[in-house]
């Protein structure tokens, strides 16, 4: 007797064990065909860091950045610049920086960095007519230039206000820009360190929440001195980087332009003083606004879901992005639906123009926290089997990226570009894993906790020195965090009209999942920034936007005959160009399209690689 129930127990144990097996691992995978692949690898390559040298070509109409200290967060400083559309240099040499009218020295100065004739040779530059911007003003005998008698440096500042009886600031207050935050009350460790101007001769442009000195101007009879006392590169690089620490003052769905606010002010100082200074607009064919509907699917019944707002969409004659999870093993979230009725779905929603981007394949929780991968991961081997909300196994990044692309572009017609990870988990080397993946463009990151919103370049590693060539889109609005959706669309049209103030980007993030109050918001949102808005893909307007950050724009007098270059690597249609008023009609051109001219914005195609605008003798704008 012993001995049969020795065995019964055996049997049972191995029955036990057998079904703990099934429920724990992976199922087949179950897709609407059998795939194999990708037969390439992906090149995991080094990353380089960034070279002041390839920043140091233009003309001396952009603004010019001396580098004090090439171990900065220059770079940040570069991609911000880009970003508003400011076109400068980069320099070490004193000499050549002061040949521009507008120079910013940057990220300090002192006696330490700088030697005396330097010194000196800064201080006159004001006073000779030029304009003059510095971080960080901390010593080298400079304080009378900047019109201050002292220093004082802190990490408890947390807020700047801009008095906005300057010019170059009269539109902050407006624009809900008047007070902006820099800093943690709470984790002071971590907030950027900042300088006090002591008893500025002038108002201040700026100031801290205690009323201390945080930008200060002193005007000359031709020229101006300006000191900021944040260092514009760090703070950048901590939006840019998802590394802010209690700056955003919440994580989605508000409106907040820290960066947006300290990079129109750079621009506005530049158009000052510059008075050949023109800049690159950042909205297609002269709208004031960029908006990206985009859709997550990750859910069976969004697949179907999906494909009636893609139809009210295309109704309105608008395209989206819709970023679809590969899903083919049935685990902790939810069922495989890439079976011929899910394709069937997708493949509508190309048909009805919309792009179809990447999801992940796991959408894991975990995402953020997965190993690299050797980038030679191929279906069918690659099976990421999520077990319950902490742990994933089976997974890593090159994975995801590689497998959901090769899934999607196995089922319809154009390349995959564009990435968005589930639930918004983003890995420290998520960019150089997409650059290593083929992808262009990231919508991985909120607006707000990302300080900006305006599109960036990401950094290698989220660090400060290295660049990729992946740019990140952040999403404004999402659906996930309360209220419903449908109950804060009037909310969301009062973002999107401060936004196109100014000409900022709106990714607005929205499940499928459901019609009603989601589908309501989709169309009342449409029909609001319709009339006045660029609406289009991640990949269309990222491809709109690669091709912008690439131009250079300089002021020509080859021949006697005064121009405005662009050098265009990249053709791009329904760029503008903010030019002096004083510019007047633009004349003969070359190697492009004059779309449209009114007073300071000309609106062009740049076809071949440099274009040139001729600078007519007379005044007065065309007809439109």
């Amino acid at each position: 007797m012993r001995l049969v129930y020795a065995i019964l127990f055996l049997l049972a144990l191995i029955g036990a064990v057998f079904g703990l097996a099934v429920i724990t691992q992976p199922d087949p995978v179950e897709l609407w065909t059998l795939l194999e692949g990708p037969l390439e690898a992906s090149h995991i390559g080094e990353t380089h860091a960034a070279d002041v040298a390839d920043y140091e070509r233009g003309s001396e109409s952009r603004l010019a950045v001396l580098l004090t200290d090439e171990g900065s967060n220059w770079l940040g400083l570069a991609h911000g610049l880009k970003t508003i559309g400011v076109p400068f240099v980069i320099t070490r040499e004193t000499d050549r920086a002061l040949r521009h009218d507008v120079v910013l020295v940057y990220p300090v100065i002192s006696g330490r960095n700088t030697d005396q004739e330097t010194l000196r040779t800064l201080a006159r530059f004001p006073q000779n007519g030029g304009t003059l911007i510095a971080t960080n003003v901390l010593g080298g005998g400079l304080a009378p230039v900047f019109g201050f008698e002292g220093v004082t440096e802190s990490r408890s500042h947390t807020h700047l206000t801009f008095d906005d009886d300057y010019a170059i600031t009269a539109d902050f207050q407006a624009l809900g820009q008047k007070t902006i935050k820099i800093g943690s009350e709470t984790q002071l460790a971590t907030n950027p360190g900042t300088n006090a101007y002591l008893s500025p001769r002038q108002r201040p442009v700026a100031v801290y929440e205690d009323g201390s000195a945080a930008i200060v101007r002193r005007d000359y009879e031709e020229g101006t001195a300006y000191a900021l006392g944040i260092d514009l590169g760090q703070l950048l690089l901590k939006g840019y980087n998802f590394k802010e620490a209690d700056v955003a003052e919440t994580y989605a769905n508000r409106y907040q332009p820290t960066l947006d606010t300290l990079l129109r002010l750079v621009a506005a100082i530049y158009r000052e003083g510059e008075p050949d200074g023109v800049t690159l607009g950042t909205v297609p064919d002269g709208k004031k606004l960029s908006v990206m509907m985009t859709h997550d699917i990750d859910y069976r019944k969004s697949v179907r879901n999906a494909v009636k707002y893609a139809e009210m969409e295309a109704l309105n004659g608008v395209r989206s992005t819709y970023f679809v999870q590969t899903k083919y093993i049935e685990d902790f979230n939810d069922q495989s639906f890439l079976d011929e009725e899910g394709v069937g779905y997708i493949l509508k929603l190309e048909e009805l123009g919309a792009e179809i981007a990447s999801h992940s394949v796991s959408h894991s929780l975990q995402f953020n926290a997965f190993a690299l991968g050797t980038g030679r991961e191929v279906l069918p081997s690659y099976r990421p089997f999520v077990r319950d909300l902490e742990a994933t196994t089976e997974a890593s990044i090159m994975g995801e990226l590689r497998i959901s692309k090769f899934i999607l572009e196995s089922l319809i017609s154009e390349p995959v570009t564009s990435f968005r990870p589930g639930y918004l988990r983003i890995p420290t080397q998520l960019p150089e894993a997409l650059q290593w993946a083929g992808y262009s463009y990231s919508s991985s990151v909120t607006a707000n906790k990302s300080l900006t919103h305006f599109p960036f370049r990401l950094t290698a590693g989220r660090q400060f020195d290295t660049n990729t060539d992946i740019f990140e889109f952040p999403i404004t609005i999402e659906d996930e965090l309360p209220p419903l959706l449908g109950e804060r669309l009037e909310e969301a049209k009062t973002i999107a009209d401060k936004l196109a103030a100014y000409g900022a980007t709106m990714v607005v993030l929205s499940h499928p999942d459901i019609l009603g109050h989601k589908f309501e918001f989709a169309e009342g949102f449409i029909d609001h920034v319709k009339p006045y808005s660029w609406i289009g893909t991640v990949s269309d307007f990222g491809d709109w936007w690669a091709a912008r950050d690439a131009i250079g724009v300089d002021l020509d007098d080859a021949g006697g005959v005064r121009s405005v270059r662009l050098n265009c690597p990249t053709p791009i249609k329904g760029l503008t160009l903010e030019v002096p008023e004083s510019f007047g009609v633009p004349g003969p051109l070359s190697g492009g399209k004059l779309i449209r001219a009114e007073s300071g914005t000309w609106l062009v195609d740049c076809i071949d690689k440099v274009m040139r605008i001729e600078l007519a003798k007379t005044t007065g704008m065309p007809g439109n």
